[in-house]
C-alpha cells in the first residue's frame, strides 16, 4: 500500500517559507484586532483607519490571512485540501483589496501597491503550487 508520491524537497522549502511569510499577515491582523498598533509604531491616522474598518472588511481580511496560514500548514501536512483553502484565502484577499483600494480612504503612509501585488502573486503561486502537487499525488 503506497503513500502516494515521495515528498519532494521543495515542498518543505515552499511550506516553511510560505508559513513564515503568511505569519507576518497573521501577526499584523492579530495586533490590529488586539488594539496594539501603537506598539508597532503606528500613528493616530493609521490606527483610526484600521479601527474604521467595517465588520465585513475585517471578515475578508481574516479569511485571507488565516486561509493563507492554514494553506501553508496543509502543504506541510501534505493535504490535498491546501488548494481549496488557498481559494478561500484568495476570496478573502479580493474582498480586503476591494475595501482598501475601492471603498476606503487609505492613509498615504499605509498605501503600498507593491506589497499588495506581492501578496497577490504569492497567494496565486501557492494555489498553483498546491494544485500541481495535488495532481502529482504529493498532496493526498
Amino acid at each position: 500500500m503506497g503513500d502516494g508520491a515521495k515528498t519532494p524537497w521543495h515542498l518543505w522549502v515552499v511550506g516553511v517559507i510560505s508559513l513564515l511569510w503568511n505569519s507576518i499577515g497573521g501577526f499584523s491582523y492579530t495586533m490590529t484586532q488586539l488594539g496594539k498598533l501603537a506598539e508597532l509604531g503606528m500613528g493616530a491616522e493609521e490606527i483610526a483607519y484600521f479601527e474604521s474598518h467595517p465588520m465585513w472588511a475585517n471578515t475578508f481580511w481574516a479569511l485571507g490571512v488565516w486561509g493563507a496560514i492554514l494553506g501553508s500548514i496543509l502543504i506541510l501536512a501534505r493535504s490535498r485540501h491546501a488548494a481549496t483553502v488557498f481559494v478561500f484565502a484568495l476570496i478573502g484577499l479580493a474582498g480586503s483589496t476591494f475595501y482598501q483600494y475601492g471603498m476606503s480612504d487609505i492613509p498615504e503612509s499605509l498605501r503600498s501597491p507593491a506589497l499588495s501585488i506581492m501578496i497577490w502573486v504569492t497567494t496565486l503561486l501557492l494555489l498553483w503550487y498546491s494544485l500541481r502537487q495535488k495532481s502529482a499525488g504529493v498532496l493526498r
